[in-house]
């Protein structure tokens, strides 16, 4: 990921997978840019709320007080980052195609641990109703106190990785448009908890109408981002 200066925003985020590949948001990488951000001084025009511009538009990224412990020696801090309005998404192959800031496939199974990632994953990614561009690839089951577990196939990588927050904001609305529940909800905003491979995130957004059209607002991913020195 690339920081630099934008006019009007405090600052713009530029990333690339690790093919070179570009020309799409990065969720868990929008909270360490954010993270980072903060790490070198960068003071939000108001309050503790980053403005900052990516291939998809505009963010916004908070930071909360963070009730976690770093592992390391590094600083860590819980990010509260403003993701897209979701606008594309519909039934596909044998679950849903969304559009989060990147393109993603969530397929709903029994248990994530059964899943053979790098065939499931690679296949869906490579499905015909994808090309030409593809998709990442996510897998979600129920797990404890009512949230859910994920794993990821990303395209770029081509491989399982530790956690892809375009893919959790997906997988959440995905869970919505299936009919699980939510972990919890208020005043019409639901929220989902999603164990990935690595740490527990949650994602909030409220399913609004636009003359008839279902669309979802207010949108937002929430998880650590730690410092390694």
């Amino acid at each position: 990921m690339i920081l630099s200066e934008e006019k009007g925003y405090d600052f713009r985020m530029e990333y690339f997978n690790s093919d070179g590949s570009g020309g799409m948001m990065c969720g868990n990488g929008g909270r360490c840019i954010a993270a980072f951000a903060d790490s070198l001084g960068i003071v939000p025009e108001k309050g503790n709320v980053l403005r900052f511009v990516a291939s998809d538009g505009e963010h916004t990224a908070e930071i909360l007080p963070c009730p976690l412990t770093p592992k390391g020696n590094g600083r860590i801090w819980t990010i509260k980052l403003r993701m897209i309005d979701v606008h594309t998404f519909y039934p596909a192959l044998d679950g849903y195609f969304l559009d989060t800031g990147t393109r993603h496939f969530v397929r709903h199974v029994e248990d994530v641990e059964k899943v053979d990632i790098e065939v499931e994953g690679k296949a869906a990614r490579m499905d015909p109703a994808f090309a030409p561009i593809g998709a990442n690839a996510n897998f979600v089951s129920p797990w404890k106190d009512g949230s859910l577990k994920i794993r990821t196939f990303e395209k770029g990588v081509e491989a399982e990785t530790l956690a892809c927050g375009t893919g959790i904001t997906a997988s959440a609305i995905a869970s919505y448009l299936k009919g699980v529940a939510p972990t919890s909800q208020r005043e019409g905003i639901l929220h989902y908890d999603l164990q990935a491979r690595t740490d527990m995130l949650s994602v909030d957004f409220r399913p609004s109408l636009d003359e008839g059209e279902l669309f979802f607002t207010e949108v937002y991913l929430t998880g650590p981002a730690e410092e390694i020195l």
